[in-house]
């Protein structure tokens, strides 16, 4: 299966968080599993470290690439069709990044790991 971790997800899983579910943990560790990680959550780790919602142990510019690296993800990219994707949700939940995770998942066929329920709302399969 593949798997797309939500920003919550993947950071839980980094620092080895009590926080992660252990059907999540199971999900990740799995040598079945692909996890993929969204640019978008990228974008969201960026924005929430400019108002210092977040702090990392190193820049963000490296601190992907070798948590990315380390743990065998995958960087899943953005294109123009998971942009058309979002414009045709409804509106269960406002927030852009998950939105645009939602339309990923859908368009790429992705289950996502996250403990938003809100997911499973849009039909898309959610590992917790």
């Amino acid at each position: 299966m593949r798997l797309l971790l939500d920003t919550h997800a993947f950071l839980w899983w980094i620092e080895d968080s009590p926080r992660l579910s252990r059907t999540a943990r199971r999900a990740i560790s799995s040598p079945a599993n692909e996890c993929v990680f969204s640019v978008a959550s990228a974008w969201e780790m960026a924005v929430k470290l400019s108002i210092r919602k977040l702090k990392l142990d190193a820049p963000l510019g490296r601190f992907l690439p070798e948590q990315l690296a380390a743990n065998g993800f995958v960087a899943h990219g953005i294109d123009l069709r998971h942009f058309a994707r979002v414009a045709g949700l409804p509106f269960h939940h406002r927030d852009p990044f998950d939105r645009l995770l939602v339309a990923q998942a859908l368009e790429d066929k992705l289950a996502i790991v996250s403990p938003d329920r809100v997911f499973s709302r849009y039909g898309v399969r959610r590992v917790w």
